[in-house]
């Protein structure tokens, strides 16, 4: 045995006599909003009208809680020499009982359907409530932030010097 007996147990109780004097820094939820950051996670949205019916998003979705179902429609081009298919979003829903809230699906999606919205404040009382159609998700959508500004020194986006370069010739 090194030093004396119970210096651990004293060094203990100091720690906590020590926070105890401290106050609590907590916020009384419901009557009190938090303070979030600016881009926080909450509910992830759908803008309906990008949406490709790529399932780009439930095929990556570690928990395959998105459920996507579509149609393909015919598409009449004057002057096509035949009519093209389009698919149609017929339903989109993500059961977030299953999601684990990794973004993957924002991440995978090629025509940016999906977005973080910060609304944390969508608890239900049955569990099966939780399946969010793509009604409710639409909903969520405008509760997205803006994008933050691009960096005055930064590289302009690819989109932005293509068209430069357009309007230059």
């Amino acid at each position: 045995m090194d030093g004396i007996p119970g210096k651990g147990l004293v060094k203990g109780l100091a720690v906590t006599a020590k926070t105890m004097a401290h106050r609590a820094h907590t916020r009384q939820y419901p009557d009190v909003e938090p303070d979030l950051p600016p881009r926080s996670r909450g509910v992830i949205a759908l803008f309906e009208e990008n949406c490709t019916v790529c399932m780009l998003c439930a095929r990556e979705c570690p928990d395959w809680c998105i459920y996507i179902d579509s149609h393909k429609e015919e598409v009449v081009v004057p002057g096509a020499a035949r009519a093209r298919q389009r698919n149609v979003l017929d339903r989109f829903a993500i059961d977030f009982s299953l999601c684990m809230y990794c973004g993957i699906c924002i991440e995978a999606c090629p025509f940016d359907a999906l977005y973080w919205s910060p609304e944390f404040e969508y608890a239900e009382y049955d569990i099966r409530d939780l399946l969010h159609e793509k009604d409710r998700l639409r909903e969520w959508m405008w509760t997205v932030p803006p994008p933050p500004a691009h960096d005055p020194m930064g590289e302009p986006a690819k989109e932005e010097s293509t068209a430069a370069r357009r309007a230059a010739r």
